[in-house]
């Protein structure tokens, strides 16, 4: 049965990011899955032929690893860790490589870090990277770079759902589609039989976080806040995001068809500029700027600049042109931007109307700290 809600968001994407975990792409002994492989490549490069443009982010570099080296057990050590990563890179990407070019399409490794995401040059080189191999028709298969990010790999579950959420903000695709080793979101524990698998999701509140904890421990349960964070991000933006079972041999070419698959969260509002997106998700602030009241009004609800009458403190050892968070003087982040001051020089001027900036200062150079086109609420 189709759905024609999801089969309009499926028709309408002319660029779709897929995500899939280590749990589907390897088997219960953790070793690489190959006919899993084959069996994404073939419907990626289906959409692809289409006329739409895919990228993957795939995990499974650990479990590729594993497989060449023959172990039976995941390593423990930080170091055996990042090691086996990196033979398995090589080994996973090359799979990938052989198993598109069956179907007349190139792979191409792209290694990211956080940091590559955080600076605003390489973040718009890492886009302009993936657009050329876009255009090449080659099909960018993305990874957290494992040798490198030791806190990806001490991890109990990797921090790429987030990166593909970032991944899908950078290219401003309308989908991604998260493949896991569960079905969906479910209304309960899942292990419970009364629990329904929830078809749609209108917006990623609190309550919809809390489905993915574990009431007596508080825990996430099977990575599942770690999706419904990175389904946040994706629909905060305004764009579309499917969970579901990578495991069962035509879960793509199902979405694609618009089939009721999974769980999906719908975008909320217009799609976000690029320049927002990046100050929203991408980048980390270098410090705070605490505000009272009226200036928390003014920008969350006036659409308003930031001056310096409304800054009641600022933390951190910030520099003008950093990105900065601005809070409430006892809430959390609501917005952020960046900064026309140092933290230093803010201190001076804060509370201050902007007439008497260059008396404090000797200069004024900016009336606004934080000037409305370069602030983004959260």
């Amino acid at each position: 049965m189709t759905d024609l809600l999801r089969q309009e968001i499926a028709a309408t994407a002319a660029t779709i990011v897929v995500k899939v975990g280590t749990r589907v792409l390897t088997h219960h002994d953790g070793t690489l899955n190959e006919q899993r492989i084959a069996q994404l490549a073939e419907q990626l490069s289906e959409i692809n032929a289409s006329g739409r443009r895919v990228v993957l982010v795939s995990s499974g570099a650990v479990g590729a690893g594993m497989s060449q080296l023959g172990l039976k057990s995941r390593p423990t050590g930080l170091a055996r860790l990042q090691a086996v990563a990196a033979i398995g890179q090589t080994n996973l990407i090359e799979m990938y490589d052989r198993t598109f070019r069956l179907h007349g399409r190139r792979a191409a490794q792209v290694l990211l870090t956080a940091e590559d995401l955080d600076d605003r040059q390489r973040y718009l080189n890492v886009r302009n990277t993936l657009l050329s191999l876009l255009e090449f028709n080659a099909i960018p298969v993305i990874n957290e770079n494992d040798t490198v990010s030791v806190d990806e790999l001490m991890a109990t579950f990797g921090d790429n759902d987030r990166l593909a959420a970032l991944v899908t903000n950078l290219l401003r695709a309308p989908l991604l589609i998260i493949l896991s080793d569960v079905d969906g979101l479910y209304d309960g524990d899942p292990n419970d039989t009364n629990s329904q698998l929830m078809p749609t999701v209108h917006a990623v509140n609190e309550a919809i976080l809390a489905k993915a904890l574990d009431h007596k421990t508080g825990l996430s349960k099977g990575g599942m806040l770690s999706k419904l964070k990175a389904a946040r991000i994706v629909t905060s933006a305004g764009e579309n995001l499917i969970i579901a079972n990578g495991r069962h041999p035509s879960t793509v070419r199902d979405i694609m068809a618009g089939q009721p698959v999974g769980t999906l969260f719908l975008g909320q509002g217009k799609s976000a500029s690029p320049w927002k997106r990046w100050l929203r998700f991408s980048t980390q602030p270098r410090g705070r700027i605490l505000l009272d009241q009226g200036a928390c009004d003014a920008i969350a609800a006036g659409g308003r600049s930031l001056l310096a009458i409304g800054i009641i403190a600022a933390k951190g050892d910030f520099t003008k042109g950093d990105v900065v968070s601005l809070c409430g003087h006892d809430g959390p982040e609501f917005a952020r931007g960046l900064t026309n001051y140092d933290a230093p020089d803010i201190e001076r001027i804060k509370g201050l109307k902007s007439d008497r900036i260059a008396q404090i200062l000797g200069h004024c150079p900016y009336e606004e700290v934080v000037h409305r086109d370069n602030l983004a609420v959260l």
